[in-house]
């Protein structure tokens, strides 16, 4: 070979592992900002590993919120109405936040087998439930719980919805059209 085909190769084979490094860092770092999403049935089957951070959703059981006293500290459990995960939350909840409320929480899972939330998210009316709660729930028992899953449960997302006992727009401030 000569010389001048042994730097063509050498460039070529630099260009080649460059991409390779940059390819590698790339999916390294997109894997890392994954935020998978799971329910209490596929977290008590084993689906979410220890110390991965994901979402979980479902509803607070009845009767299973415990406030520490004298700290922010709530342990309440999360259930899909087939298995139930504890959570640990240290925080500030949101207003909505209630027994039977529909939530997602933000976290990693501990090795006892306990969710340790960084984040708690409450629905945003009575009516309203996360898409993937509704799916899931949806698709655990069928319609028993269609009462509780609007039609509309991803279309309200983004928006707010106004407070019980707040005006709506039923009827229209007076404007300048008729002038």
């Amino acid at each position: 070979m000569t010389p001048r085909r042994l730097r063509r190769l050498a460039v070529v084979l630099a260009v080649l592992a460059g991409v390779g490094v940059a390819a590698a860092l790339g999916l390294m770092a997109f894997r890392k900002n994954l935020l998978y999403y799971y329910t209490p049935s596929q977290v008590a089957a084993g689906e979410a590993h220890t110390g991965q951070v994901f979402r979980m959703g479902g509803l607070v059981q009845t009767g299973s919120v415990q406030r520490a006293p004298g700290s922010l500290t709530v342990r309440f459990t999360l259930t899909d109405m087939q298995k139930s995960v504890p959570i640990v939350y240290t925080g500030i909840l949101p207003d909505l936040f209630r027994e039977g409320q529909g939530i997602v929480v933000h976290g990693r899972l501990g090795d006892a087998g306990t969710f340790t939330a960084d984040e708690v998210l409450a629905k945003h009316d009575e009516k309203y439930m996360p898409p993937e709660v509704a799916r899931s729930l949806k698709r655990r028992h069928g319609d028993s719980r269609a009462e509780t899953v609007p039609a509309t449960a991803g279309q309200g997302e983004g928006t707010a919805a106004a407070a019980p006992g707040a005006p709506t727009n039923a009827a229209a401030p007076p404007s300048a059209a008729g002038s």
